[in-house]
């Protein structure tokens, strides 16, 4: 790790912070919605977007790894929410809303990992 690591981290999580704000919000304010979609919404796109970047970062093994370091860790990083997810399941599960807490815990762990292996997997079959 060196300071041109750290500026990487630093600036492209202002951008993601500052992305998962804006989308949440709008997400939240024109969708009626039972479950934390404007939580969901941010873990399934950035999901997406980490699936493709890091198929093409392992295609492009060119490419500085301030950039990876940019676009993945500071970004994506900080567009998603790991904690945001987990209060707000906390919260549907302290209130009795067991099936909305686990319809949210289910759409996000699984969706999530389906949207990472298909932007993944379809950049790679782009590619070819």
């Amino acid at each position: 790790m060196n300071t041109l690591s750290i500026i990487a981290a630093a600036s492209g999580g202002a951008i993601g912070a500052t992305l998962r704000f804006i989308i949440n919000h709008l997400v939240n304010k024109h969708f009626i919605h039972a479950l934390p979609l404007g939580t969901l919404t941010v873990n399934l796109l950035g999901s997406l977007l980490i699936g493709i970047l890091f198929a093409y970062f392992h295609l492009n093994t060119s490419l500085s790894p301030y950039l990876r370091t940019f676009m993945i860790t500071g970004i994506l990083g900080a567009l998603t929410t790991y904690s945001t997810f987990a209060m707000e399941s906390f919260f549907l599960l302290e209130s009795g809303q067991y099936i909305r807490a686990f319809a949210s815990m289910g759409l996000n762990l699984f969706g999530t990992i389906f949207m990472a292996g298909l932007g993944y997997l379809l950049l790679l079959q782009i590619s070819k």
